[in-house]
C-alpha cells in the first residue's frame, strides 16, 4: 500500500475524527464538542484509504489575517508515507489562495512534541526566536 491508494476529501465524520485523535494519544473530546469544532472549521482535508480515514488536518480562520492549523494527524501505521506532507501542502495552498495580492496572513500552529522538524519544511519556525516570544497554551476544563 502506497501513497497512490490514498484519496483526499474535504470532510470528516466525528467518529473518524475522534478515532484519529485517540490513535495518537490526544485527549478525548465529547462528541458534541468535536462535531462543533469540525463544523466550524474553515478548511478540512482527510486522507482516506478504501473506507478507512487514515489522516486529517483542519484550519480555523478569522477570514481575515489569522489562520490556525490544527489537528494534523496520521494514523501511526500510515505515518512516513507522505500523507501528512500532502495534507499540509493542501492546507498551505488553501491558506495562500485565500489572500489577495499585497495581503498577508499570520499562520499559527502548535506542533506536537518532537514534530517540529516536520513543520519546518513548510516554512514554520520555532518560538521563541529573535522576533517572537514562546507560544503559550492553556486547557480549561469543567
Amino acid at each position: 500500500m502506497g501513497c497512490s491508494d490514498i484519496q483526499y476529501i474535504n470532510s470528516i465524520s466525528v467518529t473518524d475524527y475522534k478515532h484519529l485523535c485517540k490513535s495518537v494519544g490526544w485527549k478525548e473530546l465529547a462528541t458534541k464538542q468535536a462535531q462543533t469544532g469540525i463544523s466550524n472549521s474553515s478548511y478540512i482535508v482527510s486522507a482516506v484509504n478504501g473506507d478507512k480515514t487514515v489522516g486529517m488536518a483542519r484550519v480555523v480562520s478569522d477570514g481575515g489575517y489569522v489562520a490556525i492549523i490544527v489537528d494534523v494527524v496520521v494514523l501511526p501505521e500510515f505515518q512516513g508515507k507522505g500523507i501528512g506532507k500532502t495534507m499540509m501542502n493542501m492546507v498551505m495552498e488553501h491558506i495562500s489562495s485565500s489572500i489577495a495580492e499585497g495581503e498577508g496572513v499570520s499562520v499559527i500552529l502548535m506542533a506536537a512534541k518532537n514534530k517540529e522538524s516536520f513543520y519546518k519544511q513548510f516554512g514554520f519556525s520555532e518560538r521563541p526566536d529573535e522576533k517572537f516570544g514562546p507560544g503559550m497554551t492553556q486547557w480549561i476544563s469543567k
